[in-house]
């Protein structure tokens, strides 16, 4: 109990102190944001703070903060460091930088801010890396929230998937201030209801949560560098939040929003993470035994069973319609993310409702074949792109910082967990059965190597700028 509870005030100072070091070394102003300088009535719409707050919540707490801590913690308690400092150094800083740089870039995605900071190859492999992450995840969090409403309902999972397929048409088509603008307070009402019922449950209903230890627990062995970090991605760094903050980044009506919306916004996050991974290792009571239970009954499956026995049947269901919600709050985003940058791609006027129809329909057609696939097979296929997304938008965000920033050590905010992913991503992918199922005598050299010749790019870029341009 001790350490989840200490785990959460790290979560707490690093909000309170790390987050304005961060803001202090973008230092924002008082220029227009694209709320007030475009306002174009349907994606560039002004917010209020605490609704654009929850909107950004809901946007990046998908399955990923709850299914992937469950799996995370299979490691063990040694979860909670990665959930922890993972989120304070790199996830939070992660959103908090894609959403204020692409404020002040129009509301650009993330595929054209990386044009316009590493050139316009990174441009074209962010747009097509984008767009396949956005259907992916979407695709996740059609499934996923399908196969739970199917155990509390006499509907099966393929007539839930349709009525989501159908409800993510009109949010990705409708304004953003028509449909989740008001639904998404509710929801997020619902979400914090959900978290703080399961952390009561399991500190107060009689379950004991292991103490920190760095011991790796996994029944089958898989080593905790890379894998746990890919695991674990929404609830500590995510690339897909790259392509939903520039979403919030159009609702913003002042840049000094940014640090509460953005940053809070993660570190929120990472609290519903550290409440899962530590609820699931202390009701199973062994790593073993709850990797049975998710190998036995699935992700869905598990939380359904933790939820219900801890908090009895009400309880019980007010936690899945919590989990629920999360999923779908971000799979309708995705699209709608995906339908944006492809709109950047094509030049049509997403004021028109027709030009909207003409790309959301071919995006949730994908989605819904895509559905028909193994989950597991596409979550280790998100899990990883996930985080190579998060890797190249934290290059991004170093890119911007050199060549407009002041601060000579500023840019290490970035540069770091920059370095630190893209050693994550190479290695596992490397090492994956997915991947190229290489022993970690190869892999771990060669993650190292490709990180450090990025962090010596990185050094010669920083030299090489010495006047810095205008933001």
């Amino acid at each position: 109990m001790v350490s989840l509870i200490i785990s959460l005030a790290v979560l707490l100072v690093g909000y309170l102190v790390y987050s304005r070091v961060v803001e202090r070394i973008f230092a924002p102003d008082d220029r227009q944001t694209p709320a007030v300088a475009i306002n174009d009535g349907v994606d560039c719409v002004p917010m209020k703070p605490w609704r654009a707050f929850l909107v950004q919540l809901l946007n990046i707490a998908g399955t990923g903060p709850i299914f992937g801590a469950l799996m995370g913690a299979c490691f063990g308690p040694v979860v909670f460091l990665w959930i922890v400092f993972g989120s304070i150094l790199g996830g939070a800083v992660h959103d908090f930088m894609s959403g204020m740089i692409s404020s002040r870039n129009g509301g650009s995605s993330i595929a054209e801010l990386s044009g316009i900071y590493l050139g316009n190859a990174a441009r074209w492999v962010m747009r097509i890396f984008s767009i396949v992450l956005l259907v992916l995840t979407g695709t996740v969090f059609v499934n996923s929230p399908a196969a739970l409403i199917a155990r509390l309902t006499s509907m099966g999972e393929t007539f839930w998937i349709v009525v989501i397929l159908l409800y993510y048409v009109l949010a990705t088509l409708l304004p953003i201030d028509k449909l989740i603008g008001k639904l998404y307070p509710i929801f997020g009402v619902i979400l914090i209801v959900m978290a703080v019922s399961v952390l009561g449950g399991t500190l107060f209903g009689g379950y004991k949560i292991p103490e920190l230890s760095l011991q790796n627990l996994h029944p089958q062995g898989l080593p905790i560098w890379p894998f746990m970090f890919i695991t674990v991605a929404c609830g500590a760094i995510s690339g897909f939040h790259a392509t939903q903050s520039p979403m919030i980044a159009k609702c913003i009506t002042h840049e000094k929003q940014g640090r509460g919306i953005f940053y809070g916004a993660m570190i929120a996050e990472a609290v519903i993470a550290l409440i899962w991974a530590a609820a699931g290792v202390a009701f199973y009571g062994t790593t073993q035994m709850l990797n049975d239970a998710i190998s036995a009954q699935g992700q869905s499956g598990t939380v359904y069973e933790i939820a219900q026995t801890m908090l009895g049947t009400v309880g019980g269901i007010l936690a899945i319609i919590g989990v629920v919600v999360c999923p779908i709050t971000s799979g309708d985003t995705a699209f709608r993310s995906a339908r944006l940058i492809v709109a950047e791609i094509t030049g049509l006027d997403q004021k028109k409702i027709r030009n909207r129809l003409i790309i959301t329909v071919p995006l949730l057609a994908v989605g819904a074949l895509l559905t028909q696939l193994d989950f597991n097979v596409l979550w280790r296929y998100f899990s990883w792109s996930n985080q190579t997304l998060a890797m190249i938008s934290l290059w991004v965000a170093t890119a911007y910082l050199v060549k407009t920033g002041t601060r000579k050590f500023g840019t290490l905010v970035t540069a770091l967990p920059a370095t630190f992913m893209s050693a994550v991503s190479l290695t596992y992918i490397l090492m994956a059965n997915e991947g190229f199922r290489l022993s970690s005598s190869i892999a771990y050299p060669a993650g190292i190597v490709f990180a450090a010749a990025l962090f010596g790019v990185y050094v010669y870029a920083f030299h090489k700028v010495r006047k810095p341009l205008a933001a």
